[in-house]
């Protein structure tokens, strides 16, 4: 029997989401800008700080997806993580945006370095179980489409205002406005653990996964490998969302230098986000009438040829043509959001049909793990690709060298990777049909052994 939720549980789980993703995007916009033209690093130890920040995750991400898969509790095997993670996770947030009293690169790059890495660690204490949780709630091929467009509303939401309030609370990126943006921190730190109270009041983990055996962690890395969805979706949600993690680095760089418009900011780039948030129920029709691979590869195919435009706007461009291409991108930006999230569970049902048994967290794990390997190689490489071309931090205008490697790193390269992000769409193998007919045969498996269907 297909799992149904209410909208009221679709929302409550769906809202945790918000405190991820102001986060994450708080980070990607500034924490690069910060690091460059409040603290004073160069742009490629800002870049070296933050890989090396990141590369406890090579560790951190499989541990918690292994622990959460295994834990068993009155509270379900993933509400408890985010009970109790959810503090730790906002300061931890908090943190990063101290500037500490230490002087040169050296050290304060240590001191980012180790600042991002508690971050991360209290970041996948609690995301890592939410993530494994959308399997968990439904079994429906649609439903879960539906669950993630409710999730990924509360997502753009929270973007938007990413883009928005922290650039209006701290004002310009510049040395003396150092303790406005720690205020920022912790704002955003506390108002993003909060919702992660209300999925684990609102939500419920299904029985019949909590009595199933646990595995052996080599035996889930091996059933991840051999999953044939899992490494398609895989490709395709890190296709699409590096892509989408390299135009939040340098966006705020191609708003302030490219169209020189740093105080329209938040109204250039908010414009891409509400249009995001009207558009997701295009998708979820798109993908229950067609499919979840048809409506990703049109989605993403619109999003590349704006993008493409967007990278030829300048000074003299009018404001109500660039409101116009941004709102036309953040269509395509919904496309990106929810249809790669939708496509990864289905995964789950394959792995239980092929082995018996079931890796969510081992699976969003790889996801998140492989996710924050690429997005901290491209970070550096932002980083790099900035320096090589003679960025100088707060001047009035770039080197057209600085410009021209501004322009590239928002257009063409994440263009390049949506491309790939296609073809992976193109290869990969579950249809609807084919789910449908796995989630029957796994329901008479469940009923010949005497179990509870979902």
């Amino acid at each position: 029997m297909k799992h149904k939720l209410t909208r009221l549980t679709k929302a409550l789980y769906g809202s945790g989401d918000l405190g991820f993703s102001m986060t994450t995007t708080i980070i990607g916009l500034f924490i690069l800008i910060f690091l460059t033209d409040v603290i004073g690093i160069s742009p490629a130890v800002a870049g070296i700080a933050i890989f090396l920040g990141k590369t406890w995750d090579y560790v951190n991400d499989p541990l918690i997806g292994y622990i959460s898969d295994r834990t068993r509790t009155r509270w379900g095997r993933r509400r408890p993580f985010l009970l109790f993670g959810a503090l730790p996770f906002g300061l931890a947030f908090a943190l990063i945006w101290w500037k500490p009293p230490l002087q040169g690169d050296v050290y304060l790059a240590i001191y980012y370095s180790i600042a991002y890495m508690l971050f991360d660690t209290a970041a996948t204490f609690v995301y890592m179980p939410y993530f494994a949780l959308t399997p968990e709630l439904s079994n429906d091929y649609d439903e879960r489409t539906s669950i993630t467009t409710y999730r990924m509303f509360f997502s753009i939401l929270g973007s938007l205002i990413a883009f928005s309030l922290p650039e209006i609370m701290i004002g310009s990126f510049s040395p003396e406005n150092a303790h406005r943006v720690l205020v920022m921190g912790f704002t955003f730190g506390l108002a993003s653990a909060a919702p992660l109270f209300l999925t684990f009041l609102g939500t419920r983990e299904r029985k019949e996964f909590m009595v199933q055996e646990k595995y052996k962690l080599v035996d889930a890395l091996r059933a991840v490998r051999k999953n044939p969805p899992a490494l398609w979706g895989l490709g395709i949600y890190l296709c699409t969302w590096i892509a989408v993690d390299i135009v939040q680095f340098v966006i705020f760089f191609f708003v302030k230098y490219c169209i020189q418009r740093e105080s329209q900011g938040s109204l250039i780039l908010g414009s891409i986000f509400v249009t995001a948030i009207i558009a997701l129920p295009l998708w979820n029709w798109v993908s229950n009438r067609l499919s979840k691979r048809f409506a990703y590869m049109t989605g993403i195919t619109f999003w590349i040829v704006v993008q493409l435009v967007i990278i030829t706007l300048g000074a003299a461009t009018s404001l109500p043509y660039i409101l116009l291409l941004c709102a036309l991108a953040g269509i395509g930006v919904a496309a990106a959001h929810v249809l790669p999230w939708a496509i990864l569970p289905d995964a789950i049902e394959w792995d239980e049909w092929k082995t018996g048994e079931r890796h969510e967290g081992m699976l969003y794990s790889m996801v998140t793990l492989s996710h924050k390997v690429a997005t901290s190689i491209a970070i550096l490489l932002v980083g790099l690709l900035l320096e090589a071309f003679s960025y100088r931090p707060n001047v009035a205008i770039q080197p057209p060298r600085a410009e021209l490697a501004i322009r590239l790193i928002t257009g063409p390269i994440p263009a390049v990777l949506l491309c790939l992000g296609i073809l992976c769409a193109l290869f990969y193998p579950l249809s609807r049909q084919r789910y449908d007919q796995i989630v029957k045969e796994l329901e008479s498996r469940r009923t010949a052994k005497g179990g509870t269907n979902p």
